[in-house]
């Protein structure tokens, strides 16, 4: 140990410290440390055993009323204490007195109204002791003494200790051999120690990973559930909400300990703490409310996943989601957020959460989900049909986000989803209209009518909050499926009365409800309307984002929204009006939407193209403040917190429970909801759930193809085909001369126009680099390159045009070398075959020439043998004539061989000739050259 006992003389160290705390004119103060250091004198000098536990009772009760006291004691005291504990054992008494003097020492003293003191007594003791890593290590000892009351006091010291250094205790436990496994054993032992034990462990496996294997190899998971089975269920009481707690812990963020849970015990027992009775409509106490919770923040925990892995691609997620569904959990689910609407609040939502949760990413579950019928005979159901009528009707916004999260879920990849519920989406008859209300059949109406008819409903805010609420749920149907969109696109809202009637479509009511939506259009007078106007700021982003997700990558739906000229007008009127914090995620919004109108316009009318929606953008609004706007929406604190938002739920402890199951028992939870946000944040909690990590991903790509894409229009023609007006074609009557002048009048006009053109766009080009730059992310390099007036930058881009000609010439020159080059390498390879051939031709020659003498010189033989024996002379006329003839066929093939040669060559030579012609080479010039060569190259052979 390292504490060591002596003499207790610390009066003067107990006053400094006590004066520090309370001041020093504290004469009560005074006496407290002057009391504690006679207590403790008494405990560490004393002779009799009676003397020194009653000093130990004393002690307790002084450290139990004063915080001076507790603070004295911290400063003298657990020297003294902690060797009372490790050398006297044997006094149960002694032992008892003191542990309990350690848990009052370490327990907050309500202070007194009106003082705050600088320094907490109970905290810093807690330091003090938890600095001594043998001090946790005899106080874990003492958890196998068989006095109840050791174990009962030592584990409430161990959790006021945590309470206040939870590190550092979670470490000195850690290094204590088979501490945790002491502590687990704790929960085999009577209910009150058991009980202690369990709330220990709940501190203790916060955040600790190595704890939690630990406890989950020492058996946690089937003590818990045999913990919750004897207390029973989810119908016991606060040490259920203790067990699950614990679960929760070992849950989180360990897939390890999942996977454990469900190869051992089974996920079953997790689907039983939320499997409720049929018809029981009053047994929803506080406690089980806080029970469910818990049980179903197992089930979310179980369902999230990593973080650092895609919903789709977690094998450990899936194979959770596939057990759960075999284990019937749908069914619970459902019965807990849309059959049992006597359920709380909160447990709704949480349940409706967990079916999101269920079905993200699973076939199997949405399959199971959109087949499922709820409800009795004759009142049957399709789930999805209950679960829109929730959304559509609840008057909470936390109901209203969980049931839209199903439907997110439901529809996140999942194209064949969308389609089945987009296929219902029909034109509704006049008799539904004039009704005002959602038909209550619902045997009869389809998923598609409910969303239409609350859609197109717009008497009075309700309506328009309503229709705001079907647009949410018509943006997740619509969201990355082109066919979906397009199918939409075409649907008529109502059945044509009659032939001549013009059928309205759901965009452009979907635009009219946005200028509706607007808050200035609401304003009210009376201060009831006052009131429930403040509800009316979250539907514009609304509309919007189902206009932007209608939108992405869907020309048709451009070109649809581009119909109408005041589309355009107004959304630029949307973006100009933005003031206030909400109002800068409409502005964005707007601008976004404006965005894709550039990005994916495929128009070639001139009031639709993307041209004129740049121009009109420029105009009104600028291109700097149009951008400044967009990133202002991208920096606002609820657009980056979307993108790093976690899926797993908030624990529930029992300091946070009681507040979660407050919000609960307020029957419309809307208000409370929105009052608590509004002691945090001005922003309307709307908001705060209004974007998602793909929403936001989205926004952030598509502004540089924006940027992109405007200055592609900038720097480009408009069309690339030529079209020549009729009006340019020679009238009948007019003469060459009077039609030649309109021409060159007509030809002026162009060029002038073209000229302003020319400086319009540089003009614009020049703001859009300027805006770029500020925000340092456009194209590198040009961000000082467009500082000076229009007439500068449209000669800057002259001589940019000039330039790139200029290296366009030089490229070609290069290429022309380069061919030159390639042709001077095949004629030099042709002048060597060409002396070749003729060096070829001079021998036959030259053996020709050598047979002519032969002859003649067989023909002077002759002449002479015919003088001298005439009889043999035919003879030798035969012989010669056969000599000549044969030399005559050899020497004519080798010439037509050599002719043929000469031929190829000579065809080769003049398409040389031709090509040299056509790259302006002399021809002449190089012949003679080759002959010169030629000549030389025979005068040196000579030589030789």
């Amino acid at each position: 140990m390292a504490f060591k006992i002596g003499p207790i003389n610390l009066n003067a160290i107990a006053q400094g410290v006590g004066g520090l705390a309370f001041g020093s004119g504290d004469h009560g103060s005074e006496d407290d440390d002057s009391g504690v250091e006679r207590l403790l004198d008494r405990i560490s000098n004393g002779v009799l055993a009676d003397d020194r536990r009653a000093a130990v009772a004393e002690l307790q009760a002084v450290v139990a009323e004063s915080g001076s006291a507790q603070l004295a004691f911290g400063a003298m005291g657990f020297p003294v204490l902690m060797s009372v504990l490790k050398e006297e054992r044997d006094d149960v008494e002694m032992v008892r007195g003191a542990l309990e003097t350690l848990v009052n020492a370490l327990t907050p003293i309500e202070s007194t109204p009106g003082v705050y003191n600088e320094v907490q007594p109970a905290s810093l003791n807690s330091e003090l002791l938890s600095r001594e890593a043998e001090s946790i290590s005899l106080l874990l000892s003492l958890l196998t003494e068989d006095d109840f009351y050791m174990r009962y006091y030592t584990l409430q010291l161990l959790t006021a200790l945590i309470s206040n250094c939870r590190t550092r205790l979670q470490e000195a436990i850690l290094a204590t051999p088979r501490g945790l496994t002491r502590l687990m054993d704790m929960l085999m032992d009577r209910e009150v120690i058991r009980n202690e034990a369990l709330l220990l462990l709940t501190f203790l496996t916060r955040d600790a990973e190595e704890i939690q294997k630990i406890v989950v190899f020492e058996g946690a998971f089937e003590k818990i559930f045999n913990i919750i089975k004897e207390e029973g269920g989810s119908e016991g009481g606060i040490v259920v909400q203790d067990c699950l707690e614990l679960l929760n812990n070992l849950l989180r963020n360990n897939p390890t300990n999942q996977i454990l849970l469900r190869e051992t015990i089974g996920l079953q027992s997790v689907v039983s703490l939320i499997k409720l009775r049929k018809g029981i409509a009053d047994g929803f106490t506080q406690q089980k409310t806080v029970n469910l919770l818990g049980a179903l923040e197992t089930v979310a925990l179980l369902l999230a996943g990593s973080s650092d892995v895609e919903p789709t691609k977690d094998a450990n997620r899936i194979a959770n989601q596939t057990v759960f569904s075999q284990n019937k959990l749908l069914d619970h689910l459902l019965m807990l957020s849309v059959e049992s609407r006597w359920a709380a609040i909160v447990v709704r939502c949480a349940a409706l959460r967990c079916i999101g949760d269920l079905i993200l990413g699973h076939a199997q579950n949405r399959d199971a989900l959109g087949s499922r019928l709820l409800g009795d005979d004759p009142d049957v159901e399709p789930a999805l049909n209950s679960i829109l009528r929730i959304f559509l009707r609840t008057s909470s916004l936390q109901e209203c986000f969980a049931a839209e999260f199903v439907f997110k879920c439901f529809c996140e990849g999942n194209p064949d989803g969308q389609m089945m519920l987009a296929s219902t989406i029909t034109p509704l008859p006049q008799s539904s209209l004039r009704g005002g209300k959602i038909m209550e059949d619902a045997n009869r109406v389809s998923f598609g009518s409910i969303l239409v008819q609350a859609l197109i409903s717009s008497e009075g805010q309700n309506d328009l909050e309503a229709s705001c609420r079907a647009a949410s749920i018509l943006s997740h149907i619509l969201k990355d499926n082109v066919q979906c969109k397009e199918r939409v696109l075409r649907i008529q809202l109502e059945v044509p009365v009659s032939a001549l009637s013009t059928p309205e479509l759901l965009m452009p009511r979907i635009v009219k409800y946005l200028a509706v939506a607007s808050p200035i259009s609401h304003k009210q007078e009376t201060h009831d309307h006052t009131i429930s106007n403040k509800k009316s700021v979250w539907p514009q982003p609304v509309l919007l984002r189902l206009l932007v997700t209608w939108l992405a990558d869907c020309p048709d739906a451009v070109n649809c929204f581009l119909e109408s000229p005041a589309h355009l007008t107004y959304m630029i009127e949307l973006v100009l009006s933005h003031s206030s914090a909400e109002s800068v995620h409409v502005a964005g919004l707007a601008a976004v939407l404006l965005g894709e109108c550039i990005v994916f316009n495929k128009a070639t009318k001139d009031n639709r193209d993307a041209f004129m929606v740049v121009d009109a953008i420029s105009q009104r609004i600028g291109l700097t403040a149009y951008f400044h706007i967009w990133e202002e929406m991208q920096n606002s604190p609820l657009f980056i917190s979307a993108a790093s938002a976690s899926r797993l739920p908030k624990p529930l402890t029992r300091s946070t429970a009681a507040e979660a199951v407050g919000v609960s028992d307020v029957q419309d939870g809307e208000e409370q909801f929105e009052t608590d946000k509004s002691r945090t944040s001005p922003v309307d909690p709307f908001l705060t759930s209004f974007y998602d990590a793909a929403f936001v991903n989205f926004i952030r790509h598509l502004e540089p193809l924006v940027r992109e894409k405007i200055v592609e229009l900038f720097s480009r023609p408009k069309s690339k085909v030529t079209i020549i007006p009729a009006s340019l074609e020679q009238k009948s009557g007019e003469s060459d001369s009077e039609y030649i002048i309109r021409l060159k009048s007509f030809m002026e006009k162009q060029c002038h126009e073209m000229q302003e053109l020319l400086g319009r766009n540089a003009a614009l080009a020049d703001d859009l680099a300027k805006t770029k730059g500020d925000s340092n992310s456009f194209i590198k390099g040009h961000n000082s390159a467009m500082q000076g007036t229009a007439n500068g930058i449209t000669s800057r881009l002259e001589a940019d045009n000039l330039r790139q000609e200029l290296q366009e010439t030089r490229n070609r020159i290069e290429t022309l070398k380069a061919e030159k080059r390639n042709c001077e390498d095949e004629i030099s390879t042709y002048k060597q075959l060409a002396g070749k051939y003729e060096a070829d031709l001079k021998s036959l020659s030259d053996a020709y020439n050598s047979l002519e003498q032969t002859n003649y010189h067989l023909e002077l033989e002759v002449k002479r043998a015919r003088g001298g024996n005439e009889s043999i002379l035919p003879d030798l006329e035969a012989v010669r004539e056969e000599g000549r003839q044969e030399a005559q066929k050899e020497s004519e093939a080798e010439l037509n061989d050599l002719l043929v040669c000469l031929g190829q060559e000579q065809s080769k030579v003049e398409k040389l000739c031709s090509r040299l012609t056509e790259l302006g080479e002399d021809v002449d010039a190089l012949l003679e050259n080759i002959g010169d060569e030629g000549e030389v190259q025979g005068e040196d052979e000579e030589e030789d």
